[in-house]
C-alpha cells in the first residue's frame, strides 16, 4: 500500500511538470529567432502571401491564444506538420525515436559497465597508479570534444586501419534493410534470420557507440570514485574497519551504500547526454532523433523543432520518474515526503 501511494504521488507530480514542460518548450521556439514564414512564404512573396501563411499558422492571434491552441493540440497527440518532409511531425519522430534509443541504449550501458567499476576501484585504492591512470582518462573524456571525436574515430579506425565500414548510415548501402518490426535493423534481422543486415548493422554501429561509450564513462568514473570516496570516510565505514570486519564485507557496505547516489547521477547522465548523441548522429550520418532536430532547427522547421525539443523534455521526465522509482525500490527509506 505504501508502495502504491508511492508511485500515484510521483505519477500525480509529473502533471504540472508536464504542463511546464509544454510552456517552455512553445516559448523557447517563440523567443528562439526561427522565422518559419519567411522560410515557408521564400524571398519572392508578397505582403498578402506572408500574412496567409501567418494565418494559416495561427501567429496572427495573441501569443496566450497560440499557447492554448498548442497546449491542446500536444494533448491531442497532434505536433503539427514539418514543412520540410510534409508529414506530421509526431510521425516523423515515432520513426527516429527508436534508432536514438537504439543508440543511447548501447552507448550509456558501455559506459556504464566500464564507469561504475573503474569508479568504485580507482576509490578503494586512492592515489595508487590504476586511480591516477583512471582520472587521467576521465579527464581526458571530459575534455575531448564530441564532434572532434567522432571524426578521430573515422580517421583511425575506417581510413587508416580499414577495420570499420565508412559512416554512412545504419546500415550498408549495398545491404537491404530487413522489414520493420522494431526499428533496430540489428534487432529487426535478429528476429527475422536476415543475418547479413544484422551483421551490417552491428557493425556500423560499433564507432557510434564507442564514441557514446567514452562520452559517457568519463563523467561516470570521476562520480562514482567521489560517491565511494564518501561513503570509505563515513563512520559507518570507520567503525566497521574499526571492528575487525573483513575487507570484503566493507567493500559491499560501500557498494550497498553507493547505490542510489550512483543510479541517481546515471539517471541525470542519460539525460545530459541526448544532445551528444545529437552530434554523434550527426557525424555518422545515423538518421535518428538527434540529426532530425539538427537538421529542423538549421532549416527553420517551426513545429519540427517544437516536437523535437518537447520529446527530449518529456523523455527527460520520464527518466527521472523511472529513477525515482528504482530508488524507492532500492532503498524505500530514501522517501521520506
Amino acid at each position: 500500500m505504501r508502495t502504491l501511494r508511492f508511485l500515484l504521488r510521483r505519477a500525480l507530480m509529473v502533471i504540472p511538470l508536464l504542463v511546464g514542460v509544454v510552456f517552455i518548450t512553445f516559448m523557447l521556439v517563440r523567443i528562439g529567432g526561427l522565422d518559419p514564414v519567411g522560410q515557408l512564404a521564400g524571398p519572392t512573396a508578397t505582403n498578402a502571401e506572408f500574412e496567409a501563411i501567418r494565418e494559416e499558422l495561427g501567429l496572427d492571434q495573441s501569443l496566450f491564444r497560440q499557447f492554448v491552441i498548442y497546449a491542446g493540440n500536444v494533448a491531442r497527440g497532434d505536433f503539427g506538420e514539418s514543412w520540410l518532409s510534409n508529414r506530421p511531425v509526431l510521425d516523423d519522430i515515432l520513426g527516429r525515436a527508436v534508432v536514438s534509443l537504439e543508440l543511447l541504449f548501447w552507448g550509456v550501458g558501455l559506459g556504464t559497465l566500464i564507469g561504475i567499476p573503474v569508479g568504485l576501484r580507482a576509490a578503494f585504492r586512492p592515489n595508487g597508479r590504476f586511480d591516477q591512470v583512471s582520472r587521467i582518462l576521465s579527464l581526458l573524456g571530459f575534455s575531448i570534444p564530441t564532434y572532434w571525436l567522432g571524426l578521430v574515430v573515422i580517421f583511425v579506425f575506417f581510413y587508416l586501419l580499414g577495420w570499420a565500414p565508412p559512416a554512412m548510415g545504419r546500415i550498408s548501402l549495398l545491404i537491404t534493410p530487413p522489414p520493420a518490426i522494431t526499428g533496430s535493423y540489428l534487432i529487426d534481422g535478429l528476429l527475422q534470420a536476415k543475418w547479413q543486415a544484422a551483421y551490417s548493422a552491428a557493425a556500423q554501429m560499433v564507432l557510434p557507440v564507442l564514441c557514446m561509450a567514452i562520452i559517457a564513462a568519463a563523467p561516470i568514473i570521476k562520480q562514482t570514485r567521489a560517491i565511494a570516496l564518501d561513503v570509505l570516510s563515513s563512520d559507518a565505514i570507520r567503525y566497521a574497519r574499526a571492528s575487525g570486519l573483513p575487507e570484503r564485507i566493507v567493500r559491499r557496505m560501500v557498494l550497498r551504500n553507493s547505490g542510489v547516489p550512483i543510479l541517481t547521477y546515471v539517471g541525470t547522465e542519460i539525460t545530459g547526454l541526448v544532445g551528444t548523441m545529437s552530434l554523434i548522429e550527426y557525424v555518422f550520418a545515423w538518421g535518428g532523433l538527434g540529426q532530425y532536430g539538427l537538421n529542423a532547427i538549421e532549416r527553420g522547421d517551426f513545429t519540427a523543432v517544437q516536437g523535437y525539443v518537447l520529446t527530449l523534455a518529456l523523455f527527460s521526465v520520464i527518466v527521472f520518474l523511472v529513477i525515482d522509482i528504482l530508488v524507492y525500490l532500492m532503498e524505500p527509506r530514501s522517501d521520506l515526503t
